[in-house]
C-alpha cells in the first residue's frame, strides 16, 4: 500500500516536471523553435485546426520559421491566425511560404521572460508539495485505520518528503537552465 502511494506520488511529480519543461519550450529565447506556434489555431472549413495540421512547419535557421501551407487558399488565414496569436512576431508572406524571423530580444524583454520563467517554476514546485500533500494524508489515513503502524506512518512520511525534495531540485535545475538560456546573449 505505502509502496503504491510513493509510486503514485513519483509519476505525478514527474508528471508535474514534463509539464513545466513543456511550458518552458514555448517562450521565446532568441533563437528559432517550432514550439513557438504549437498552441496556434487556424480557422479551416469553419473549425478551429492546429496550426501543424493545416502546413508543415520547419525552422529555416536559427532565427526564423519557415510554414507552408497544404493548401494556398489557407495563407491569409494562416497569417491573420499569427498576427492575432501572443507571440508578438509579424509574419512575412512570399507567395506560398510564410516566415516568421526572430527579432533579437532586448535586455529588458529577456529579464522579464527570466521573471516568468521563475513564477512557472514555483508553480511547479507548488504543484509539487500539493502532490506530497496528498500522499501524506493518504499514508496518514492508513495509519488512522491501523492498516500500518506508527513507525511504517514515520518512515513513510520521511520518504514521501526525500521524493519531494529531489523533484524540487529538479525544478530549480530546470528553471536554472532556462533563465540562463534566456538571459545569455
Amino acid at each position: 500500500m505505502i509502496n503504491d502511494i510513493k509510486t503514485d506520488a513519483q509519476t505525478r511529480m514527474g508528471k508535474t516536471i514534463d509539464a513545466l519543461k513543456h511550458d518552458l519550450t514555448r517562450l521565446r529565447t532568441g533563437r528559432a523553435s517550432t514550439a513557438l506556434v504549437d498552441n496556434i489555431k487556424v480557422s479551416y472549413y469553419g473549425s478551429d485546426m492546429p496550426l501543424n495540421q493545416v502546413a508543415s512547419v520547419a525552422l529555416g535557421d536559427s532565427r526564423s520559421i519557415i510554414i507552408t501551407p497544404f493548401e494556398k487558399s489557407l495563407v491569409a488565414t494562416i497569417e491573420k491566425a499569427l498576427m492575432a496569436s501572443d507571440i508578438g512576431i509579424t509574419p512575412t508572406t512570399a507567395g506560398t511560404v510564410i516566415r516568421l524571423n526572430m527579432p533579437p530580444l532586448t535586455e529588458e524583454r529577456r529579464r522579464e521572460l527570466a521573471k516568468h520563467v521563475g513564477h512557472d517554476g514555483e508553480n511547479a514546485k507548488i504543484a509539487i508539495r500539493n502532490i506530497r500533500r496528498d500522499a501524506l494524508q493518504q499514508i496518514k489515513d492508513l495509519g488512522k485505520d491501523k492498516q500500518i503502524t506508527e513507525d511504517d506512518e514515520r518512515k513513510a512520511d520521511e520518504e514521501i518528503q526525500k521524493i519531494t525534495d529531489r523533484f524540487v531540485k529538479e525544478v530549480d535545475a530546470v528553471v536554472k537552465h532556462k533563465e540562463e538560456e534566456l538571459l545569455s546573449v
